[in-house]
């Protein structure tokens, strides 16, 4: 049976710890003059509302554990990727180019833009953990179906990733399209995976009553991977890259499948 008052304390206390974390990463942002910290927070937002709700929640305490698991391999993977992506370097040119356009104090306009913007995100598309902690059993076999996409949605990622940093390694590759392994099948395999990740938690939480109601959350996350701040704003800078028009015509831009001739 689902606990309306402890899903309003769950929720409650997930986004006071949200507001918190994005008020450090503000911080160390203005202190570092860049507002691309906030990528490693992104993945650690989720980690600490699973958290939240894991101790908070009083629902199945076997989903609760299951998702406090699933979503902190997620997330402190993909949080120290970042960390080690962006450690040493600039601001990320597709911050520099949002916030040049905007007129006032940089760190007031990263605030309203940036941290506000990504702190409610990760409060609402982590709607899924925070109703599921406080819902009873439900279906276990539409859990086991939801973190079997998780492991497909996390082994696309990581390997993805993976296959990127090694081809960039590699000197020879210097101004190449990276066009191998899973980047000859779609040109996002990361965030095509991420995209899985969270529908995969979605059907954890929609194997108990009300969770399947919070299925706009995975459709947000999907909707920012494509069209907000994923793979658009990176195709949008990769545009005028030698040979990047040709890897566009001939990979699919978002689902896997076989690459045309």
């Amino acid at each position: 049976m689902f606990d309306g008052s402890n899903f309003l304390a769950v929720t409650g206390f997930s986004l006071l710890a949200v507001v918190v974390l994005m008020a450090i990463t503000a911080f160390e942002g203005h202190r570092q003059g860049r507002v691309s910290v906030v990528d490693t927070t992104w993945g650690l937002g989720f980690v600490v509302v699973a958290a939240v709700a894991a101790v908070v929640g009083d629902g199945a305490g076997w989903r609760r554990a299951a998702l406090l698991v699933v979503v902190a391999v997620w997330g402190l993977r993909l949080a120290w990727h970042m960390h080690r992506r962006n450690s040493g370097k600039g601001e990320d040119p597709r911050y520099a180019a949002m916030l040049e356009k905007e007129q006032g104090y940089p760190t007031l306009v990263a605030i309203r833009k940036v941290y506000a913007v990504q702190g409610l995100a990760v409060w609402f598309v982590s709607l899924p953990i925070q109703v599921s902690a406080a819902a009873g059993d439900g279906v276990v076999v539409v859990a086991v179906a939801g973190l079997l996409l998780w492991l497909l949605g996390v082994t696309f990622e990581s390997l993805g990733d993976k296959q990127l940093k090694d081809f960039k390694a590699d000197p020879a590759n210097k101004g190449k399209v990276m066009d191998r392994g899973l980047w000859s099948w779609t040109r996002h395999p990361n965030y095509f995976g991420d995209s899985c990740v969270w529908w995969g938690i979605w059907l954890v939480a929609a194997s108990a009553w009300p969770g399947v109601l919070t299925v706009l959350s995975p459709v947000a996350m999907t909707y920012f991977l494509v069209f907000a701040t994923g793979a658009r704003l990176l195709e949008q800078h990769m545009a005028e890259r030698p040979g990047y028009r040709e890897y566009q015509q001939r990979t699919s831009y978002f689902i896997p499948r076989p690459p045309r001739r």
